[in-house]
């Protein structure tokens, strides 16, 4: 299994390319629009550099990883397709409807796999929790509660906070992995969007919004709010976190998604520091990956679940920007 790396922008790559060398697959290379950070990648990662997308396709892979800015990943998505190669985007799927709709599509047309990059579906946590939903222990789900807060992203850079090439700030960055656990969880989309945003947090260091509240309302009535910021400081032990709490006719779960690590004060990096123990959830999600790739079957987690994901965040700026709730319609 040959899998290429397409742009270098998004952090994540720095632990995806591991993760695929650990599931036994081949780096067959890497382009990037920048080529200064890519060539610098391939450097570190000893993966070899292609000027160009298609020259990497050219080359022969059977997967690609799509790492780019939010703006650029429908281009590269399409031109893998055309190649007639499996795709994982990172997400968000894209920074708007009909770009996130047109990934889908590509896909589909050309009969490649397309997973959205979501690895909290991979956390032990959350698929224990997964399990006793659907095993019915809470009994009918009345409410949740999920928060995703991270550290500024531009310190792994400064395109995170850029509106065009990200589509928006810790709305568009954290939303949707909760609006996608909820989804898995509940098994329906929302109808109802409430959302409100605001800049209290690094106002002179960026112009997007940098924290936000989300509500969302469902078919059968449940309610659930999603709390999104970059509101972790700077020497905060990891990149942040993601919880969630369900209230059900039964009892309730409180969830801690990177609950795995120990908790190190001092030690080789002189602060507190949280190596993780537990099982990596992205190489969870790169194993699937390379397995629906290998048999050119429908991964777990989907393009499609990427569009649903990416409409609740949208929706979220349209709500903030209106002052009230909008319709969620079906796509």
């Amino acid at each position: 299994m040959r899998v290429g790396f397409l742009s270098t922008a998004h952090v994540h790559v720095d632990a995806y390319v591991h993760n695929v060398r650990a599931a036994g697959a081949e780096v067959a290379g890497v382009t990037d629009d920048d080529a200064e950070r890519g060539t610098r990648w391939a450097s570190t990662h000893a993966v070899p550099w292609f000027a160009s997308a298609d020259r990497l396709l050219d080359a022969g892979v059977d997967a690609v990883v799509v790492g780019s800015e939010t703006v650029h990943h429908r281009r590269l998505v399409e031109q893998a397709a055309a190649a007639g190669v499996a795709v994982l985007c990172e997400k968000p799927l894209a920074t708007n409807d009909d770009d996130a709709r047109a990934i889908v599509d590509a896909c589909a047309a050309a009969g490649v796999p397309l997973m959205t990059a979501f690895p909290m579906r991979f956390s032990p946590p959350l698929r224990e929790s997964a399990a006793l939903l659907a095993g019915g222990a809470l009994g009918r789900v009345y409410a949740c509660t999920g928060t995703n807060q991270s550290v500024l992203p531009t310190r792994h850079g400064a395109w995170f906070a850029d509106p065009v090439l990200a589509g928006g700030g810790a709305i568009m960055d954290h939303v949707v992995h909760l609006a996608d656990i909820l989804r898995w969880y509940l098994g329906q989309d929302p109808v109802e969007v409430y959302a409100a945003t605001n800049r209290v947090l690094h106002r002179d260091t960026v112009t997007v919004e940098t924290g936000g509240l989300v509500m969302l309302g469902y078919p059968d009535g449940v309610f659930a709010t999603i709390d999104a910021s970059w509101s972790r400081p700077g020497n905060y032990p990891t990149w942040g976190g993601l919880s969630l709490e369900l209230v059900g006719e039964h009892g309730t779960v409180a969830v801690d998604a990177f609950s795995q690590h120990l908790t190190v004060h001092g030690g080789s990096h002189g602060q507190l520091d949280w190596p993780a123990w537990g099982s990596d959830a992205n190489q969870g999600m790169i194993e699937e990956f390379l397995d629906a790739a290998r048999h050119r079957r429908r991964p777990t987690v989907t393009g499609e679940d990427g569009l649903a994901a990416t409409r609740v965040a949208l929706a979220a700026y349209r709500s903030a920007a209106a002052g009230e709730p909008v319709a969620l319609t079906a796509p």
